[in-house]
Formats: structure tokens, sequence, C-alpha cells
């Protein structure tokens, strides 16, 4: 039988961190909250999870059209150079200094590649993963595929998985969409295909297990306001306020995270974090969130094999459809 809650702060982070049922409106389906009776909440009893995506996204993009930093659109069909231009300079300077500054601090990351765009730098994307990283998957190109029928977009997810393995050897368990858009039926594909696991949801500070008709699925979620290509895009770009942004983040859920699963998420873009002043605050962040006793740095899918392994202290939400939830889902 189903307890009708509030849903409250109370509620979902109880004494206790008691098991509670949640039904959020007459519309929707009930949803199953279960919060952590207790510990550990990660690896080694880290009380903070901090987790780089770098999105590797050169060479996916349109030659015409692809948005950029250049404010004037060029005219229909013609290739747009420096736009072009811009987005290649991630695969000759971007991602191999961000690489180099991962190795610095000897933290794993995860980059989500289009396969497209790793077809045309197949050698980066090798250099990626030989140097401990993930290979998830972005999709076959840099474009929307929410407006897909199940069928093609079956085939766009797999084809861009089929390049990533194909080239780094390495089966992809991630994903993550253009812009963060998914169809109704995406958790589905995505879960028949082999993945474990998807970025797409902006929605919390741990991840979280979402029950679809195939079984388990892992949401790690994402962030926009620790998005560089969102938050902090050329036209306003101050390294200070990124600094400071990026200390706040980390102080607030480590401190948060004495007495509750925390993780702080981080997404880079090949042609944007790469730059060299950019990398400098990110040496300068590093540095801090690595002088603190801890802190698990964490590639996605290994916070995702935790929280499939630790189910009992995992977030477990069974939504219903897409269609009624408003919210990543099994297609009805």
């Amino acid at each position: 039988m189903t307890t009708q809650l509030p849903l409250t702060r109370r509620t979902l982070l109880g004494s206790g961190f008691a098991a509670a049922a949640v039904t959020l409106s007459p519309t929707l389906k009930a949803q199953e909250v279960i919060m952590p009776a207790s510990g550990p909440f990660w690896p080694n009893d880290a009380r903070l999870a901090v987790s780089f995506s770098l999105m590797f996204e050169a060479g996916g993009q349109p030659i015409s059209g692809a948005g950029g930093i250049i404010p004037d659109p060029i005219e229909k069909g013609l290739p747009d150079l420096p736009t072009n231009a811009f987005f290649q300079y991630g695969i000759y300077e971007g991602i191999p200094r961000i690489l180099d500054l991962m190795d610095k601090y000897q933290v794993k990351l995860s980059s989500f590649m289009v396969g497209q765009a790793i077809e045309k730098a197949p050698d980066l994307a090798r250099e990626i993963v030989r140097r401990g990283h993930e290979a998830a998957a972005h999709g076959r190109a840099w474009q929307n595929s929410y407006a897909l029928d199940p069928d093609a977009e079956r085939r766009f997810i797999a084809e861009g998985a089929a390049s990533i393995e194909k080239i780094t050897g390495q089966q992809p368990l991630g994903w993550n969409a253009y812009w963060m858009r998914n169809s109704q039926h995406t958790l589905d594909i995505l879960q028949s295909l082999g993945f474990q696991y998807h970025i797409d949801e902006p929605s919390m500070d741990q991840p979280f297990i979402i029950k679809l008709k195939g079984g388990d699925f892992v949401t790690v979620p994402y962030t926009l306001h620790m998005n560089d290509i969102v938050s902090f895009p050329f036209g306003s770009w101050n390294p200070d306020a990124y600094e400071q942004a990026l200390k706040d983040e980390f102080d607030q859920l480590y401190e948060e995270g004495a007495h509750k699963r925390r993780m702080m998420v981080v997404s880079l873009h090949d042609r944007i974090s790469g730059h060299a002043n950019r990398v400098r605050v990110l040496d300068r962040f590093l540095a801090y969130a690595k002088s603190k006793a801890g802190v698990w740095f964490a590639r996605k899918d290994e916070i995702a094999a935790y929280a499939l392994a630790h189910r009992p202290q995992t977030p477990v939400f069974d939504r219903g459809a897409p269609a009624i939830s408003g919210l990543p889902g099994s297609s009805a």
C-alpha cells in the first residue's frame, strides 16, 4: 500500500533517512524514494565525490550553422570557417591541455564522445582512454536526436557507440544527449544497447536509480551552473568568479557530505575549458580540492557502478512514462 506523504525536505531527509513512498500528484505514478539508512556514502568513507566530464565534440558539428562565438549568422549553406576553427581548437590544443592537467593531479574523467568527431581524430580518442579516462557516448553527430522515431534514434545512438568501441576498444556505458534533450524512448533504448547510466538530468547532487521496464538504470546527474558552455561563455568570461564558484560549490557539498551522499560535477568542453587561462583556473581549483581529505575523484562509470552495488544507500525512483511525469523514465 502506498502512503500519501507531502514532498518536503523532512519527508526525504528525515531522521535515520527512513524509506518513504511519495505521491507527487493524483496524475503521476507514485514514486518510491529510498534514502540511505547509513553510510558509507562513497568508497573508503569519502565524504564527497568529484566528477569531471569532458565533451569531445570538435568535428561532429555541421560545417555551416553550428553555434559559436560569432553572433552574426553565416549565410545558409556556406562553410563557417572561423567557427569550425573555433571547434578545432579542442583537438589541437584543448583536449591535450586538459589531459595533461588531469595527469598532474592524477584525476580520471569521463569523456563524452561524438562518433563523427572521434572518427576525424581517432588517435586523440585513443589517447584519452590510454590515460585511464572513460569513453562515453554523445551521439553519432553533434545534433538533436529527441525528435527521431524510435528506430532512427536507436541507430543514432548505436552508431555513435560503435564508433567509440571500434576506435578506443572501450564499450561506452554512459550517455549524454545534445543539450541533454532525450526522447520518451531514450532510456529504454540505452538500456537495451547495454548502457548503464545517463547524465541528462540536473535534478540532484547525488546519483540515483530509475526503475525502467528492463530493470535498474542509473542517473549520474548533470550540471548547468558548473557547465562552462552555459555559465561562462567567452563574452562574459570572469576567471575569478568561475574559480570562486567552483570553490563555493565544493565547500558547500563537502560540508553536507558529512551526513549525506554528495557529488560535485564539473562539465568541460574541448574548445572552451581547454584554453590556457581557463586551465589555469582549473589547476588552482584542483590544487584546492586535492588538499581536502576524503574526496573521491571518480569517473562517472565508477559512480554508476557504486550506486548499483550499494542500492540500499541509493535513491530509487519509479516515475512512470515521461509524457505524464515530465521526467526521464520508461516510455508508456
